[in-house]
């Protein structure tokens, strides 16, 4: 498999190599969409059908609005309930089917469902919505359908964020594939330096910290409430190395080859003052599908703050369902719904109760809200890492109990990487090195490189196993 060696070290920049020696925009476009296929097909080539299938359907779904602008809404319907069916077929078929046996068998009507031996496509989930945010702004009218079927077929696979994003819109990615794109170095720089940060952080910080992660939460039999707070405290860390690695990682090569993706993560975890923050942080280009495309159509123009809080609970509880076939995503998201209902009706409140006292701009106020917000976040991620949801209601109950735990057991590494994560983007922040990357541009990005480069050598796990999301 392509990314359980070094060769996904080195895929994405030899494209990035042959791009540029490729003389028009259209022999440029047909390598990148035979790299995508190739870069798809690496763990299943049977994958790739069902790639062409979703983008066939959205592509003639798309261009049957434009003909038959009296049935745009049942061209849309058929584009929505096509992919949603491929959908659930490959991801949500087998635990329906158990589910459906659960529930028999409580009712005390014994029942065995047909199950499906089918593996699961590789980020199924990220292109399918890709494509369906498509079809609805054609249906919407934000952009016209893509006559070009290779063109389409690229945005829909586009290689470097094809399994786990970010997830483009298509009024900012498909217009770039029009242009040629002549080679910059100061992208390709910066872009390699993406690249560099997001297999360090998948490499040194997600993969050695998974270690100790995954010894508690295998065995919680046992566990003190404090390896099990500690593992959970770290799983938000390495779920972040992990998912961000590879968003930077795509940004990354984009940007080397001239192409613009939307920023996915902007630091959320040590710098968000709410869980409102942290959604605007974390994941941005999945969370503003769901605002734009489920909770926003919802609300409407109602202005009932009650309704708003149901549309925002409601849109968690789906983007549960789409994290995984399983309830524990359900609960973790269902979880992060819940807490923003109580942020919407408390925040007027609290902004009048911090002007009272001044609290608004106070920096141990800010600093607390932020640690506030990040225990809330790890406490309800319990569930997403639980292995089912009897581990995770174990682990909800267990963290408050023998709360000390032995020196041992504490992950030196694991902290320490947090606390150089940290301080890293504390800096990047703040902009505390921003005036002397101004001023020394290339000997800035040569020693960041260099040292980001080292310590990927040094301390990266490279038997770590491929990225948590492309499971997704």
């Amino acid at each position: 498999m392509l990314f359980n060696s070094l060769a996904f070290l080195a895929f994405f920049p030899a494209v990035c190599l042959v791009y540029f020696l490729l003389p028009t925009v259209r022999t440029r476009n047909i390598w990148l969409l035979a790299a995508s296929y190739y870069f798809y097909m690496s763990w299943q080539p049977l994958y790739a059908l069902l790639l062409l299938t979703s983008t066939l359907i959205t592509y003639m779904a798309a261009i049957g609005m434009a003909h038959s602008p009296k049935h745009k809404k049942l061209w849309l319907v058929a584009s929505v309930a096509g992919n949603l069916a491929i959908l659930f077929f490959f991801k949500y078929f087998n635990w329906a089917a158990d589910n459906v046996e659960a529930i028999m068998s409580a009712t005390g009507m014994a029942m065995s469902v047909p199950h499906l031996d089918v593996l699961l496509p590789v980020g199924i989930s990220f292109y399918t919505f890709q494509a369906l945010g498509y079809s609805i702004d054609v249906y919407w009218g934000d952009v016209k359908p893509e006559r070009d079927i290779l063109t389409y077929a690229l945005f829909v696979s586009f290689f470097p964020q094809l399994v786990a994003g970010p997830i483009e819109r298509s009024t900012g990615l498909l217009p770039q594939f029009y242009k040629k794109h002549p080679f910059n170095g100061e992208k390709a720089i910066t872009g390699m330096q993406l690249m560099l940060w997001g297999f360090f952080l998948k490499l040194v910080v997600a993969n050695n910290i998974a270690h100790y992660v995954d010894e508690v939460y295998n065995h919680l039999d046992g566990q003190s409430g404090g390896n099990i707070f500690m593992a959970s405290v770290l799983f938000c860390i390495q779920l972040y190395g992990d998912f961000a690695g590879y968003s930077y990682i795509a940004i990354g090569a984009s940007r080397i080859m001239g192409f613009k993706l939307m920023d996915n993560f902007l630091r959320p975890y040590f710098f968000s003052a709410s869980i409102q923050e942290y959604w605007k942080r974390n994941h941005i280009s999945l969370t503003t599908w769901f605002m734009d495309y489920i909770y926003y159509p919802m609300v409407g123009s109602s202005t009932n703050k009650y309704w708003w809080c149901f549309c925002i609970f409601l849109t968690f509880f789906i983007s549960g369902f789409w994290h995984g076939a399983n309830w524990t995503s359900v609960v973790c998201f269902s979880s992060f719904g819940l807490y923003l209902v109580v942020c919407m009706l408390k925040e007027k409140w609290q902004r009048k109760w911090e002007k009272r006292r001044g609290l608004k701009n106070a920096p141990w106020w800010i600093w607390s809200n932020r640690a506030v917000t990040f225990l809330l976040v790890a406490f309800a991620l319990i569930f997403f890492r639980a292995n089912s949801i009897q581990d995770g209601w174990y682990a909800v109950s267990h963290i408050f109990h023998s709360t000390f735990f032995h020196v041992a057991d504490v992950p030196l590494m694991g902290l320490s990487l947090m606390l150089f994560l940290f301080i890293t983007e504390y800096v990047i922040e703040y902009k505390k090195a921003d005036r002397y990357i101004e001023r020394h541009f290339l000997r800035a990005h040569i020693m960041m490189s260099l040292a980001l480069a080292a310590l990927t050598l040094w301390l990266g796990e490279f038997t770590g196993g491929q990225f948590i999301y492309f499971q997704f």
